[in-house]
């Protein structure tokens, strides 16, 4: 796992998580994994690279 950093809805704050990547449906590669504060599930979107 890599340490990444998303906006958290429920926070409403930036928070490094810890996530995987993953493939979305439309092919393009983005992070997932849970906000360590609050628990909801955290996404981002990465480059092509």
């Amino acid at each position: 796992m890599a340490t990444y950093e998303a906006y958290c809805v429920k926070c409403k704050t930036k928070r490094e998580f810890e996530g995987e990547e993953v493939e979305m449906k439309n092919g393009r590669k983005a992070a997932r994994g849970t906000c360590p504060v609050c628990g909801i599930t955290l996404n981002r979107i990465l480059g092509s690279k």
